[in-house]
């Protein structure tokens, strides 16, 4: 495929690129006009167009706390920090409880690795399927998975799984400590595929220090499986991270990575997750998203959704997880008043 050089300059105009306009037909084609935004109380978020409720709605919790034993470059268990903490499943199911009362909708459940990259969700599997019986939408983001866990995530009926796959053995590696290679992401992904978990991959473009280096190598992986979802996410360095002064990948070379995605994955719902850049690269970022036929972004930058409407879509938005795109339930009135905006 032909590689996309977008231009940078009025990227919140309605041209759509030459090169991208193939990836924009086939997204009109397979799914119409509809586009969602997707604002999870995770974090607030304002706009001129919308702004999210000040209750928890969709929140996540983290089963090891604020412990990783990977200590990836980029992270080093920051980002757990910000999520709830439930040290063992009856902490869980006390934390389901309280947000069930308050009307939430649902709960990311993840945590820290183990030094083997594996998540410990296998003791948390009964309270996982308490949340779902308290009504609430569970997404899981694991690490690598065994058949156990495959099949307990099946039984315990959660909406969807959100596993990071990564395309070079450097990188993880390099980034993630991991004695593991992408042969050991592929058989997790396949066991979740397998055990019938509706599950939603993420890969995080420019993983490997900024650098796009086996991208493209994990969206071939992913396009072996029947998955439900794809969201990229871009690298964010954490502060005090060895990562923190990393560039991310420009807009333009993401913009490529998402007409890719979009061509080889032409059925799927395929997203821009929430983690990404800030400022004007996040602005340009999202605008190529939108005109490469992307189905959906998290918390979209200012002047995206007047730019949705402006291209002819229909914007809803939604204040859970993107990666459950394929239960959405927004209806057609919230669509049209937003594509006015």
């Amino acid at each position: 495929m032909q590689e996309v050089h977008a231009q940078s300059q009025d990227c919140l105009d309605t041209a759509i690129p030459a090169l991208y306009q193939p990836a924009w037909e086939s997204a009109r084609a397979n799914f119409g006009d509809r586009v969602f935004f997707y604002a999870p109380s995770i974090k607030h978020y304002k706009t001129s167009v919308y702004q999210n409720t000040s209750r928890p709605f969709f929140i996540p919790v983290s089963v090891t706390g604020s412990s990783c034993q990977l200590g990836c470059e980029h992270c080093r268990g920051r980002i757990l920090k910000s999520m709830h903490a439930a040290a063992a499943p009856a902490e869980l199911l006390e934390i389901g409880e309280r947000l069930a009362r308050r009307g939430a909708g649902g709960v990311l459940v993840s945590g820290g690795s183990r030094a083997d990259g594996t998540v410990p969700l296998t003791e948390y599997l009964g309270a996982i399927r308490g949340l779902k019986e308290m009504g609430l939408k569970v997404a899981v983001h694991t690490g690598l998975v065994d058949e156990r866990l495959a099949d307990g995530l099946a039984e315990a009926g959660v909406d969807s799984a959100m596993i990071d796959i990564i395309g070079a053995n450097e990188t993880i590696k390099r980034v993630y400590h991991l004695d593991a290679s992408t042969a050991d992401f592929e058989r997790s992904l396949a066991l979740l595929c397998r055990s019938g978990v509706k599950t939603s991959p993420h890969i995080v473009l420019g993983l490997d220090f900024g650098n796009i280096s086996g991208e493209m190598q994990a969206m071939e992986m992913i396009s072996n499986y029947e998955i439900w979802s794809l969201v990229l996410v871009v690298i964010t360095p954490q502060p005090d991270t060895p990562m923190a002064a990393v560039l991310p990948p420009r807009p333009a070379e993401l913009g490529n990575l998402f007409v890719k995605a979009r061509r080889m994955f032409p059925r799927t719902p395929v997203l821009l997750g929430c983690a990404r850049p800030a400022g004007s690269h996040k602005t340009e970022t999202d605008a190529l998203a939108l005109k490469a036929g992307i189905n959906g972004i998290a918390y979209p930058a200012e002047g995206i959704v007047e730019l949705a409407g402006a291209l002819g879509l229909k914007p809803g938005f939604s204040e859970h997880c993107c990666s459950l795109i394929f239960q959405e339930g927004i209806d057609d009135s919230q669509g049209e008043q937003l594509a006015s905006c």
